[in-house]
């Protein structure tokens, strides 16, 4: 598959440069260039291009506002690409979480580690849009459920995965957990030092404490667990207590850390009341693991397509049979914790 690009930045020598690259990649063909986001936008309904790359600083409207106008008139994968989205920084979790598809720095002319990163995540973009589907009346701002204040002692341990558009329903889902939930291990597709930053957003939204996971930490109750990005796949064992693994490895699906692996770890526990989720995001990565899950006598819950930004992942675990129940984003985070839902 040839993956059909559209570059859109306010530097003629940048776009040059990106145009280049990416052309001299026989898997990509650059099919236009732009220079502001009305242009882009006729450009977009001219040519349907596959994958759009985006910078944050333009004339008129903004990167970031004409990223929320494409995610809800016409989402597509959407790579930022710009000196204000460097790794971690605060504008690449707002992009991620209104649904870009993923954030990279400006590249120099003389960067070929960053160029290559680029063509290799156009492609990866891009080739999962058939994975993305319009959902109207998306917003960019969580739509929180109310917070619970009672315990919840009928799970061990509760385990969420989502890409695209995850950071928006993470938000919603663990907005609604108790202080004292059980030990919770989320894996959400980002590239290394997102993650953190990640776990700082979301800690400031929520009564539990959220930090980014570490190898061998033993899991605790009001606590939830960010996997890393890029580094490995995070994973849960059992000897004494909980355990996290954070372990070096080969991508699963596409991506690392992978929900499947992280699913598929906590499916081979035993004597474990396990609570499962998978979230809005493109491919299918978490889907055969949450059927194992399901299998091994866990809760199993997918987001509905109505609330999801990206019906790809729960798409794909509801085709498998994997998902006990298909929830709205909103009734999620109750329902990982009812005694009553099996």
């Amino acid at each position: 598959m040839i993956v059909r690009a559209l570059v859109v930045d306010d530097s003629a020598s940048m776009r040059q440069l990106l145009a280049t690259v990416m052309n001299s990649d026989p898997e990509i063909e650059v099919v236009g260039e732009a220079s502001h986001a009305l242009e882009a936008r006729e450009m977009i309904k001219r040519l349907n291009p596959d994958v759009i790359s985006l910078d944050v600083e333009m004339p008129g409207m903004n990167g970031l506002e004409f990223l929320e106008k494409i995610m809800k008139l016409r989402p597509m994968p959407v790579v930022m690409i710009s000196s204000h989205t460097g790794r971690g920084t605060q504008l690449s979790v707002e992009a991620l979480s209104i649904g870009a598809f993923a954030c990279l720095p400006k590249p120099r002319f003389d960067d070929t580690t960053t160029l290559k990163e680029i063509c290799e995540m156009i492609k990866l973009a891009g080739r999962s849009k058939e994975s993305v589907k319009r959902v109207s009346g998306t917003t960019s701002q969580p739509v929180a459920a109310p917070v619970s204040v009672c315990s919840s002692p009928h799970q061990d341990l509760v385990v969420l995965g989502s890409s695209t558009g995850g950071v928006e329903a993470l938000t919603t889902v663990l907005a609604s957990f108790p202080a004292d939930c059980p030990p919770t291990v989320v894996t959400q597709h980002m590239p290394a030092a997102f993650t953190k930053s990640l776990a700082s957003r979301l800690n400031r939204h929520c009564a539990p404490t959220v930090k980014e996971a570490e190898n061998r930490a033993a899991l605790e109750r009001g606590c939830v667990y960010i996997a890393p990005g890029s580094v490995g796949h995070t994973t849960v064992s059992k000897a004494d207590v909980l355990r996290l693994r954070v372990k070096s490895g080969e991508p699963v699906c596409g991506h690392m850390p992978s929900v499947d692996v992280l699913f598929e770890s906590v499916a081979e526990l035993q004597d474990c009341k396990v609570s499962a989720a998978i979230l809005t995001g493109m491919g299918r990565d978490g889907a055969q693991g949450l059927l194992s899950l399901r299998q091994a006598g866990a809760v199993t819950i997918a987001q509905d397509e109505q609330t999801s930004l990206v019906y790809g992942m729960p798409a794909v675990a509801k085709n498998l049979g994997a998902p006990r129940h298909v929830l709205p984003i909103t009734e999620i985070g109750a329902a990982l914790f009812s005694p009553t839902i099996n």
